[in-house]
């Protein structure tokens, strides 16, 4: 039987009842023929409570019982599913990550998927079994420890099955009915995209939107998996969507697809740093072995031998950025005389693949932000996007703006 796995977000997990709705579209896709594996996320909240729960009990607790904790939460929504399925006369059963086993590396909290033998899954297919529940977001080390692919690791999980198993699609289930050119909770003219190529939603993931994890279309690119977002509670019959696709599917390429946001990012600048060659190095070294994910960085321009670096972060890592640059002069490796630093800022990006061939979108993009008085401190771009730092109280006014500049409303 050809397979097709179906993943399930925690919204639509988030009750009995929702679950038995979900069951129900599984039920329909193994009556149109298919095997299927289904990979379901926490109840919605529950991850959080556990995370909660493990806080409580000290600032500095174990990474790999961490793990054993939060992965709780998908091992009773797949032993739910599996059950509810069960009732509907359909042949299926759980699997915890070291039941497959899906063999992940040994980094607690987020570890990356090696292997997915398909051995034990499809010989159960073969003696009947028509849907295997897997609990997302969770794996095995090479210890036999348990562990998680960092927050929205499901969606992860869920393409890497249908890499594994040659899955004919995999639809992935959430509370929206598919990729928006913008977040419509910001702009009522935001339009759903019926297709959108994988770079455009691996920079729009990575970007700050929300729909799927960046690793997960990474993945599905590597691999070429078809892939669909689609809601859990629209009509089944109307299983449109968006298709994350190749870009040689798509018949003509707008020349901006979406405009991502993220609001939780901070600027921080060391002033007046000595400019030397190697002086990068010294600087980013340290943060990334402190683990701080360094975004957009600008150096001023060299006067007397001396210089400005200003780089962006994560809001959540600014005190692990701080002490790493700290430390680093205290041990002679960098010199500077101040460390400037501000939470209140946020990431506006424009994305699309039509940005190849079409020039002056830097342009209509300063200019959609001028107009309403919005100042830009810092710029960053690539083949297919650009982003810009901003004051965070303009962010939502920079989306609509934006949207509206280039004319989205109009994108299918």
């Amino acid at each position: 039987m050809p397979i097709l796995v179906m993943k399930f977000g925690g919204t639509s997990v988030a009750t009995l009842d929702r679950i038995r709705s979900a069951a129900t579209r599984v039920g329909r896709e193994v009556a149109n023929g298919y095997d299927v594996i289904v990979i379901v996320s926490a109840m919605a909240g529950e991850t959080d409570r556990l995370v909660g729960l493990v806080k409580e009990t000290g600032q500095f607790f174990d990474a790999r019982e961490y793990d054993a904790v939060v992965s709780s939460g998908e091992s009773v929504s797949a032993g739910l599913m599996a059950l509810i399925l069960q009732e509907m006369d359909v042949p299926a059963r759980s699997w915890l990550g070291w039941q497959v086993p899906l063999m992940t590396t040994g980094a607690h909290a987020a570890a990356r998927i090696e292997r997915i033998p398909t051995r034990n899954i499809l010989a159960k297919f073969g003696e009947g079994m028509k849907v295997a529940v897997v609990a997302g977001f969770q794996g095995i080390g090479s210890d036999g420890r348990v562990t998680t692919l960092g927050r929205g690791g499901s969606d992860t999980t869920a393409v890497a099955f249908a890499a594994a198993f040659g899955g004919e699609r995999c639809d992935i289930y959430t509370d929206v009915d598919g990729v928006y050119t913008t977040d419509p909770r910001i702009s009522v003219r935001a339009r759903k995209l019926d297709r959108i190529a994988f770079e455009e939603m691996l920079e729009l993931a990575a970007l700050g939107a929300k729909v799927l994890q960046s690793r997960s279309v990474e993945l599905a690119m590597r691999h070429g998996v078809r892939l669909r977002v689609l809601s859990s509670f629209g009509d089944p019959d109307d299983g449109a969507g968006t298709y994350v696709c190749q870009e040689e599917e798509i018949v003509e390429s707008s020349v901006v697809s979406g405009v991502a946001y993220s609001r939780d990012e901070a600027k921080l600048t060391l002033v007046s740093v000595a400019d030397r060659p190697g002086i990068a190095a010294a600087i980013f070294g340290p943060l990334a072995a402190a683990g701080v994910n360094v975004d957009m960085i600008v150096q001023n321009v060299s006067e007397e031998g001396r210089t400005d670096l200003t780089f962006s972060c994560p809001t959540d890592q600014v005190a692990r950025a701080m002490r790493a640059v700290e430390e680093a002069k205290s041990e002679g490796v960098i010199n500077f005389r101040g460390l400037l630093s501000d939470t209140d800022v946020c990431k506006v990006s424009v994305v699309g693949i039509g940005m190849r061939s079409h020039a002056g979108v830097a342009a209509k993009m300063f200019e959609a932000l001028a107009r309403e008085n919005i100042n830009i401190q810092v710029i960053t771009t690539s083949e297919i996007k650009i982003s810009v730092l901003i004051d965070r109280k303009y962010l939502e006014l920079a989306v609509q703006a934006l949207h509206d500049g280039f004319e989205l409303e109009r994108a299918t």
